[in-house]
């Protein structure tokens, strides 16, 4: 059979499990939707069109279980000690198979996830365009497309040191081949979004580190990238994702704000944005609402990958997100802004070490989505109620006023408003911001 045929499992992997529907929340079916309803009518879109859901192919099929503390606890199918092109074309046939019994629309993937191992940059090239023209028979084959692609540059020993920062100008330049190969392949694969997520884009001690000569590095081939993208005609979002620190122990992508001064930097606002993750949030000492709230002030939100961390851990747990309120609060933020629209959620997240069962990555995947959906719901009875929105702006209303006009006005100083103040013997005072109200409204929004 050619690599391009019809490559459906004869014997599919999870052949004991029906496709997953919607049977609403009163059902006693554990392997079905209770709350995500695809179809459903939501502000005026289809809940599948807000929501744009994707499975990401590493922790989903490429993890065995393994932590640092031990060997992996997981004996999928795919999987063999080799990780040979026979073990990379069993995943990736399981995967379209789970993607598709699922009944999500996205997939996302690190190029090194869709080949076996290759010993040479020249041996990834090679298997990795053969892997992605596999891929692209798969997604005519079931419907599924890809939501964003990305290179690996953090898991090969060449890359201890960071990838596009890297000290070594060699290391560098293969970091870059692999961009170049992996930006193509999203492309011919209709992805809609390439994420870079360097991973060791940064330091571990200042004390071997050139952190000028990084950045700038950084800067110069982030600009490449943004130029190969329009050369080749791509038309999805570049996107970076932040995260402050693990595997390094400062990361140059720290949080959203911190990108928003590097591409201020190098005149890259507007090519480049962010694709955010509640854990990382956490991580950076930010809620997931408020890096939403700051990349859609910016004008930088792209996508989401959605999972939450152990608040009892201070690395990336990557948990399937199930805290309905911790999603509608930055829904709140995110859809009166219009929503993702080449953004996604990728569930980012893994099942336990100790979840080996196969109906386990199903259970995860059905919480995680009916999480997302619930969450949807009640930030759309809380945008139609109009609570929210009334009050902030009657709470910042001064401001459209005489004296916030004033403030604001163009040839305004410093002692022209200080004089404004005593010449008005202004003594402004404090009024509720009526917090418990809010987080009341919240709550009963919830169902």
């Amino acid at each position: 059979m050619a690599d391009t045929d019809r490559m459906t499992l004869k014997d599919p992997v999870f052949g004991d499990i029906a496709p997953i529907k919607f049977e609403g929340p009163d059902s006693e079916n554990t392997l079905a939707y209770r709350y995500y309803n695809k179809d459903q009518m939501v502000l005026g879109k289809r809940m599948e069109d807000h929501l744009r859901m994707a499975v990401c192919y590493w922790h989903t099929f490429c993890w065995d279980g393994f932590d640092i503390f031990g060997a992996g606890t997981f004996d999928r199918p795919w999987q063999n000690s080799a990780n040979d092109r026979s073990a990379a074309d069993a995943k990736m046939a399981a995967a379209f198979e789970f993607f598709t019994k699922l009944g999500l629309p996205y997939y996302c993937f690190h190029d090194v996830d869709v080949t076996e191992a290759s010993a040479t940059p020249d041996e990834l090239s090679s298997n990795f365009k053969r892997a992605s023209d596999r891929l692209g028979t798969y997604q005519e084959e079931t419907g599924v497309k890809l939501l964003w692609g990305t290179a690996n540059l953090f898991s090969h020993p060449r890359y201890a040191a960071g990838g596009l920062t890297n000290p070594d100008p060699e290391v560098a330049a293969c970091a870059v081949r692999q961009i170049r190969d992996c930006l193509e392949a999203t492309h011919r694969l209709g992805g809609e979004n390439y994420v870079l997520w360097g991973g060791r884009e940064g330091y571990d001690t200042l004390l071997n580190t050139d952190l000028t000569r990084e950045l700038e590095n950084f800067g110069r081939f982030l600009s490449m990238v943004v130029e190969h993208k329009h050369k080749i005609g791509f038309k999805g979002k570049i996107l970076i994702e932040p995260k402050p620190h693990e595997p390094m122990y400062h990361q140059y992508d720290f949080d959203t704000a911190t990108i928003y001064g590097f591409l201020s930097r190098f005149g890259l606002l507007g090519e480049v944005h962010v694709n955010i993750e509640p854990n990382h949030a956490t991580l950076s000492g930010h809620s997931f609402a408020h890096e939403v709230a700051t990349a859609v002030s910016l004008d930088m939100m792209g996508s989401i990958d959605i999972n939450s961390g152990n608040y009892q851990n201070g690395w990336d747990t990557d948990q399937f997100n199930l805290d309905v309120r911790d999603i509608t609060l930055a829904l709140v933020e995110l859809l009166p802004s219009g929503g993702l629209d080449t953004g996604g959620f990728n569930f980012d997240a893994k099942v336990r070490r100790q979840s080996n069962d196969l109906s386990d990555l199903f259970h995860g995947h059905i919480g995680g989505a009916d999480a997302l959906a619930r969450a949807l719901l009640a930030a759309a009875d809380l945008i139609e109620r109009g609570e929210i929105k009334d009050l902030k702006e009657k709470r910042y209303s001064g401001w459209n006023g005489s004296l916030g006009e004033k403030m604001l006005a163009d040839g305004a100083s410093l002692a022209s408003i200080a004089d404004q103040a005593a010449s008005d013997s202004l003594n402004g005072k404090h009024s509720s911001g009526r917090q418990e109200y809010l987080e009341n409204l919240v709550a009963r929004s919830i169902k």
